[in-house]
């Protein structure tokens, strides 16, 4: 038998269906997304969060294939890959032992893509109502080339600095809810407030409502699909996923109960996005029942960062992107940390609370790691755009809503 025929001997059909399918799912939550934070925007304003979320689903999806997957997992020098599979050169139906055994290395490479397109399509929540549509697409390609690239290769790329000090990161706690949540607020503090907005109200909260029940979807395969194969640990991440999202959403539903006097449906939705966000980067280390205080824990912490210091610190983080998923993701990466377990997947570490305090360190490293050069080369790149294309709409724009000024469209002709 000759090289090539062993080499695809080893793909395994069973494992190269569900990564696909995993990829699909992944694929799925950014239209979830959109629905989500489409809802939650002013009516003049859900065609342009639409639109910068599909805008997102094309733009990466090319300089995935052109340079980012090169950038992000091909080998490099530590700090970021190289170019040698630009254009998925080499990249083809043999697999990589480096990254998955059992699948086409395209199979691996295209289920990576759909993280690479959702992790800055997060950050729009943050900006929303207010950027120009050339400053987003311009920010967008320079912030998942010179941010999301790089932190990916630290954390999942075969040479990757965090990835050799050994850092557990199952789904992308680090790489893709820190990373995108610190952009988030550098996008809020550079920005500015929106203008002329006090207290506003979802303008379709069952898009909303279906944008989150689309994620909490999508977010098995964002996690199962991290296992790289249809295993015993992809069951368990599909377990520890749904029991840490449910318990964050209960946990919040019952702090606004008790501290507001009623429960809202934003709020257990909001919820539960906050405990998929904390539970991806453990979800392949820990148990069930740690997952519920994981995710538990996360509805506290991201409740009282959202309800009560956005507040009083005064930034204009408009659908609450660093709130949920920079809080959610620095949680995670912490509590993976603490609860880490070679009881539920020998290939990774036990955590603090398992006799391993050096772990704890390590997680703690990546995560002020990724903080660091998120905001600091997030913050050059919005002074790079707004130099270059100006970053945000005019004032009689804004007040006229991006629908119309961005795109010439509107959502609605009939207005109640």
């Amino acid at each position: 038998m000759d090289t090539l025929a062993l080499s695809l001997s080893k793909i395994n059909s069973g494992d190269t269906a569900f990564v696909l399918v995993c990829a699909a799912l992944v694929m799925f939550m950014t239209p979830g997304l959109a629905f989500f934070y489409g809802g939650l925007v002013r009516r003049k304003n859900v065609l342009g969060v639409l639109m910068q979320c599909f805008a997102m689903m094309c733009v990466i999806s090319i300089q995935w294939v052109l340079f980012g997957y090169s950038l992000a997992f091909s080998p490099g020098n530590g700090f970021i890959g190289g170019l040698q599979w630009a254009g998925l050169k080499g990249v083809g139906l043999i697999p990589n032992p480096g990254y998955a055994a059992t699948i086409p290395h395209t199979a691996f490479m295209i289920f990576q893509a759909m993280f690479a397109i959702i992790t800055p399509a997060l950050i729009i929540g943050a900006f929303a109502e207010r950027m120009k549509f050339s400053a987003f697409l311009l920010f967008s390609i320079l912030w998942a080339t010179f941010v999301y690239d790089p932190v990916c290769y630290w954390v999942w790329g075969s040479g990757g600095w965090l990835k050799k000090m050994g850092v557990l990161d199952f789904a992308g706690g680090s790489v893709v809810h820190i990373n995108a949540g610190i952009a988030a607020l550098v996008a809020a503090l550079f920005i500015g407030k929106r203008k002329g907005v006090g207290v506003t109200s979802p303008h379709n909260l069952p898009f909303s409502v279906l944008g989150a029940g689309m994620l909490w979807f999508g977010w098995f395969g964002f996690n199962s699909g991290s296992a790289l194969a249809a295993n015993g640990l992809a069951a368990s991440a599909f377990v520890a996923t749904n029991t840490a999202g449910a318990a964050a959403g209960l946990t919040w539903m019952i702090l606004e109960w008790a501290l507001n006097g009623k429960p809202t449906l934003l709020g257990i939705c909001t919820g539960a996005v906050t405990g998929l966000a904390a539970v991806t980067p453990a979800s392949g280390f820990i148990g069930p029942v740690t997952s519920i205080f994981v995710g538990a824990a996360a509805g506290i912490f991201c409740y009282f960062m959202i309800s009560v210091a956005k507040n009083k610190l005064g930034y204009d983080d408009t659908l609450d992107a660093f709130g949920a998923h920079g809080i959610g993701g620095i949680w995670g990466v912490l509590a993976t940390g603490l609860f880490a377990s070679m009881a539920v997947n020998p290939a990774g570490a036990n955590g603090l609370f398992f006799g391993n305090p050096g772990q704890f360190r390590v997680q703690l490293i990546a995560t002020l790691a990724t903080i660091a050069y998120s905001f600091a080369v997030t913050f050059l790149i919005f002074k790079l755009v707004d130099i270059t294309v100006g970053v945000r709409v005019k004032e009689k724009e804004e007040t006229i809503g991006l629908d119309l000024t961005q795109h010439h469209e509107q959502a609605y002709t009939v207005l109640e």
